[in-house]
């Protein structure tokens, strides 16, 4: 961004976010919030917007095979270290098709927990559940689960690792049910499959434990050979911030951290910024720069429900095609592959570079997607002295700029304000070439181009935060000398700005008010490793109509069946609207928001970014206090009828949650201090910021 706009988009926040500091902070929520809570008869029906998923008809003679399998039924609740250990084997019949549902009922007061499943060392889903009401809660989420094919091809070990806690104030269990459905579908689409899949993780399976690497404090790093017949190759990383790391984009930098360390304590630190990297014997192979999750007790909890933040239920992953590699690898012998998360460290005066770690902690596992062709494909010779497999690998630093670093004073000499923007750009390009034969060979290559930019204005001496951020990617893979038909390729964009504020009575009772406003928009074009979601919509030659799972949905959802062309990628675009207020009173605490919901998923008829559109799906909703307003959602054209639930929930979340925790804790900015320091008798916050009150 050119440094006159983002002068201009900073003024824009300091008096925008200023305005609107005034009007959101005005009052501590009152007794009303929580009055409007009244209870249900039934749990609330949580949902996250996704894709539709194909179901399978059920008839044997059509389809080949419909066979489902119960994977897990647990209850998951004083479960650190405690996770669901089971097993899985093959279908007897032929399939060519996997897909899962994961239905989730709780109730009680609990936090939300982040959840993932392995089979064996590989984790195959991450997920993360809904805050439970006291009159109960209820989600399912379908899954593509396809792409791991070649691993449920032989009997598997299922780890299911959620950790929850529950006593006497923290009540809510999640009771689990996993269920598998191995079917057959006469669409080619569905082949597009990894021969074999190899762990990046802490290999824990044998122990029955999780095999997620926590970082810093793990070395990500493990070791493999590769087939000598390896065609092609693709990295995934999985990796969510938790702890000190769960808001890491409203971070600030290192040389900021104690701006506000005399009022209301220390800020999390290494930036706004973070880099998942993916190192091959020690050389940077690709990066992943990550969507910012919201998890159901992020920034406010009345925000996310009963609609979860944007992939929340099912936390992306990303891949770095790894086959300019290949003639490096297939000389053989072990390489080592290892995932790392930096920031940005800061000297103070505007200089910049890349952190060696962050703060606690980031849950990373990755694995290696491997494609066989019929013969081998690498080198003739078998020198390994001889340098030239090694691919050609253009990763200059990323450029970093700091500007308009800023700290405002009040009358007292207080830090008052804290402004900061930061910029980030990022090339990164791996090429070499495939060998055939002696006389023949083709170009591979990787190509990522990324940009990032971060505003951040912190005032009322941190009580009040306004953060917005871009980030924006373009990945290309190209293999063969017709780029055209042979390439893989990916576009984002997720922005986002959150704003949060803090504001207490002189009795101890305090709120927090928030609006968010975020969106990702992902073109995936070519052979991904995963699937892309158009595949559901090949519907073959199947003469009955085909039926879809759609979220929050309690029933599959019929549609007259329609010949589509073939469909080489998809585009999905969503964008969520909010407000949110939280309120804790006595010992008890409350949160009711609205959440407006706009989801499109296209298919692209060519190759290229820029293919032609097919629209395939489409919803708007909204939620207003835990209940479904309005739902409107179009299918391959037609349209499709309410909800069947609109259920409405009792909020009552969490007790006593004001006693010792800091204002920082609450809102994912720092330990901070104890919140009864901060409040004195007169209704005022120490350091000299008075709350109005009025």
């Amino acid at each position: 961004m050119p440094s006159h706009e983002w002068r201009k988009l900073l003024l824009l926040c300091v008096f925008g976010a200023s305005s609107l500091s005034a009007t959101v902070a005005q009052k501590v929520p009152d007794q009303a919030l929580a009055n409007r809570q009244t209870a249900a008869e039934d749990p609330l029906i949580n949902l996250q917007v996704s894709n539709p998923i194909l179901l399978p008809s059920g008839n044997k003679s059509q389809d080949g095979c419909v066979h489902n399998v119960v994977l897990m039924e647990h209850d998951f609740a004083f479960s650190y270290g405690k996770p669901f250990v089971g097993s899985v084997s093959p279908p007897p019949c032929n399939f060519n098709r996997v897909i899962m549902n994961f239905t989730v009922t709780s109730k009680g007061r609990q936090f939300d927990r982040l959840g993932i499943m392995y089979l064996g060392d590989i984790e195959v889903f991450r997920t993360s559940t809904a805050e439970p009401t006291t009159n109960g809660i209820e989600w399912t989420y379908f899954k593509e689960m396809t792409h791991y094919i070649s691993l449920f091809r032989s009997e598997q070990k299922i780890i299911f690792d959620m950790g929850n806690l529950v006593d006497e104030t923290y009540t809510g269990i999640f009771s689990t049910r996993l269920t598998a459905t191995f079917s057959t579908t006469p669409s080619d689409d569905y082949l597009y499959a990894a021969d074999i899949i190899l762990p990046i993780s802490r290999q824990a399976s044998r122990d029955n434990a999780p095999s997620a690497f926590s970082l810093p404090s793990d070395k990500a790093v493990v070791k493999h050979q590769l087939p000598a017949i390896t065609e092609r190759a693709v990295v995934s990383l999985s990796a969510c911030g938790q702890g000190a790391e769960e808001f890491w984009y409203t971070n600030v930098l290192n040389s900021q951290v104690s701006t506000f360390g005399n009022e209301i304590g220390t800020l999390y630190g290494y930036s706004p910024f973070r880099e998942v990297q993916l190192l091959i014997d020690g050389h940077l192979a690709g990066v992943a720069w990550p969507f910012p999750v919201i998890f159901t007790g992020g920034i406010s909890p009345g925000l996310w429900r009963p609609i979860a933040g944007i992939d929340a239920f099912d936390l992306r992953e990303h891949e770095i095609d790894i086959t300019p590699w290949l003639p490096y690898f297939l000389r053989g012998g072990d390489h080592s592959f290892e995932i790392r998360v930096v920031g940005v460290d800061d000297d103070g005066t505007g200089k910049a570079s890349l952190s060696s770690e962050v703060g606690s902690s980031w849950i990373v596992t990755g694995k290696i997607f491997i494609f066989l062709g019929p013969e081998y494909v690498g080198p003739e010779d078998t020198d390994t002295s001889d340098p030239s497999p090694f691919p050609r690998i253009d990763a200059p630093p990323p450029t970093l700029r700091i500007d308009s670093s800023k700290v405002t004073t009040n009358a007292t000499g207080a830090n008052e304000t804290l402004t900061f923007h930061l910029s980030v750009t990022r090339y990164i390009s791996i090429t070499s070439a495939i060998t055939t034969s002696a006389t023949s060979s083709y170009p591979v290559s990787w190509t990522q181009k990324l940009s990032y930019t971060n505003l951040n204005l912190l005032q009322a001496q941190g009580l009040d935060q306004y953060t917005t951020q871009a980030t924006n990617g373009e990945e290309l893979s190209i293999h063969g000398e017709d780029a055209a038909t042979h390439r893989y390729s990916s576009a984002y964009a997720y922005p986002i700005t959150v704003h949060s504020t803090f504001s207490t009575e002189s009795n101890g009772d305090f709120g927090i008010n928030a609006s968010v406003s975020r969106g990702l928009d992902l073109t995936v074009n070519g052979p991904s490793a995963f699937p892309s979601g158009t595949q559901s919509f090949d519907m073959g030659n199947s003469s009955s109509p085909p039926s879809f799972y759609l979220s929050g949905h309690q029933q599959p959802v019929p549609v007259p069946s329609r010949p589509l062309p073939f469909l080489n990628g998809s585009v999905t675009r969503t964008n969520q609207d909010g407000t949110a207020r939280y309120l804790s009173a006595g010992n008890r605490s409350y949160s009711l928001g609205t959440l407006q919901q706009e989801f499109s998923f296209n298919g692209l008829r060519d190759v290229g970014n820029k293919g032609a559109e097919l629209r395939l799906y489409e919803r708007g909703i909204k939620a207003v206090d835990a209940r479904v307003v309005s739902n409107e959602e179009v299918l391959l054209g037609a349209r499709i009828g309410p909800l069947s639930r609109f259920g409405r929930g009792d909020g009552a979340m969490l007790t006593q949650e004001g006693g010792g925790k800091s204002v920082k804790e609450l809102l994912g900015r720092g330990p901070g201090r104890p919140i009864s320091l901060l409040i004195g008798g007169d209704g005022q916050v120490s350091g000299g910021v008075g709350v109005n009150t009025a």
